[in-house]
């Protein structure tokens, strides 16, 4: 990036307006014994619903998601649905406030009656609501969040992750920091909570202890990070790690511009969507501040020409009113096919049992850079994410991936999967 050119305090100050996100039963419990009266499932329809911040202070970096992943759902229906249902997705918004979680999916699962709760969004949130979906057997699938907690089919069967965990992003950027930058020093800014422990683990992991020159932690309650970017300043750090959603990769970018300094960025999928890091941070400084912004990715780059891409744009055209195509409409999207595939391989007569079978089964494919990871004992999707790189706005993978084993960090071939007719599972 050019390095010298004189940033405004004025310019500046908008990105300091933005608001953050801050950042049971045995598995043998899942009985295939269920009820003929399969809660959300109709003869012509199968209902399911997500909690999401619609408004509030997460809404500009998170609600196009859940918009994303409807225009799919619709695409489908207008194809036929699956097994001849069409796909209900009812989306409530809980502002991103654990109490409204709490709040809204009882509503989903008493009143709507839900055959399945999809892409609950955020981890204080959907921490919230956790036990309660696993002691009322609802599949809870495809968290959006990189919490490990998510994996844990002894003590939450029902419960399956999607993103990458924040170990691996944090393993991943730190290993690809030693590969392609060795002898620079790399530190860490992330939030004081399971996302930025869990990323500081991860880069741990790839660097071995004290391997990290810095770290900084922020409240994500706290939007003035000028203390925590000038003490990374001083300790020389070269390339900062960050555990960071998109708000506030963009509120360190823009301090650190504003205090003169450009080190290397590598931020967590959830803080390194280019073209919504260009909205907190304006069209004129955007693209300088973020050109060479290394981030991680599993799902196909919305920058990139993949068929899935192809399919997802004209989706978005034609059912989401030409919304801002970007990483979290390819997000939602993605998210969406993989339920309808769960749920084609469920069967033409679907159970909740069979749904979390189908997903167990390791037969799902989705539409990833990587294999999907799902099994009985492991509740992950993805072990591994592929690097991504901004260069003259394009974001795009540089084809370098890692992956985590254990306590092992490795590389990794990407094995991009192929295009199903027109998208749609069983095509």
């Amino acid at each position: 990036m050019s390095q010298h050119h004189t940033i405004r305090a004025a310019a500046i100050a908008g990105v300091f307006a933005v608001v953050a996100l801050a950042g049971c039963s045995s598995p043998a419990a899942v009985s295939s014994a269920e009820s003929e009266d399969v809660p959300g499932v109709t003869d012509d329809t199968v209902t399911i619903g997500t909690h999401t911040p619609l408004t509030g202070p997460a809404a500009a970096g998170y609600s196009s998601i859940s918009a994303a992943a409807s225009a799919y759902f619709a695409y489908l229906n207008a194809h036929g649905g699956v097994h001849g249902r069409t796909i209900d997705y009812i989306v409530k918004d809980d502002g991103y406030n654990p109490a409204n979680t709490q709040t809204v999916v009882r509503e989903l699962v008493q009143q709507d009656e839900i055959f399945a709760l999809v892409n609950g969004l955020g981890t204080p949130t959907h921490t919230a609501v956790l036990d309660y979906l696993n002691q009322n057997s609802v599949p809870d699938l495809f968290v959006a969040s990189g919490s490990t907690t998510w994996n844990d089919p002894e003590t939450y069967p029902y419960t399956f992750g999607f993103n990458a965990d924040y170990v691996v992003e944090g393993a991943a950027l730190a290993s690809y920091a030693a590969d392609e930058f060795a002898g620079q020093k790399v530190c860490l800014l992330g939030q004081d909570d399971d996302f930025g422990d869990e990323m500081l683990e991860g880069a741990e992991l790839a660097l071995g202890e004290g391997g990290l020159a810095h770290v900084e932690r922020y409240a994500v309650s706290n939007q003035d990070v000028t203390a925590q970017i000038g003490a990374l300043k001083a300790a020389g750090c070269e390339i900062n790690i960050l555990g960071t959603i998109n708000g506030f990769t963009a509120l360190a970018v823009g301090t650190a511009a504003h205090l003169g300094w450009f080190p290397k960025w590598f931020s967590s999928s959830s803080g390194a969507d280019y073209p919504t890091l260009v909205g907190y941070l304006g069209e004129d400084l955007g693209p300088k501040l973020l050109q060479g912004l290394t981030g991680t990715n599993y799902l196909p780059a919305a920058g990139g020409d993949s068929e899935w891409v192809a399919l997802f744009r004209q989706i978005n055209d034609e059912y989401n009113g030409g919304a801002a195509f970007d990483g979290n409409t390819v997000y939602g999207m993605s998210v969406a096919y993989l339920f309808a595939e769960a749920l084609a391989a469920a069967g033409e007569n679907p159970t909740r049992a069979s749904l979390i079978e189908a997903i167990e089964s390791g037969g799902l494919a989705g539409d990833g850079m990587l294999p999907l990871a799902f099994s009985a004992d492991d509740h992950a999707a993805y072990r591994g994410v592929g690097i991504t790189v901004v260069d003259q706005g394009v974001q795009d993978y540089v084809g370098a991936s890692y992956e985590v084993d254990g306590d092992e960090v490795r590389t990794a071939e990407t094995a991009p999967v192929a295009f199903v007719t027109d998208g749609i599972p069983g095509d």
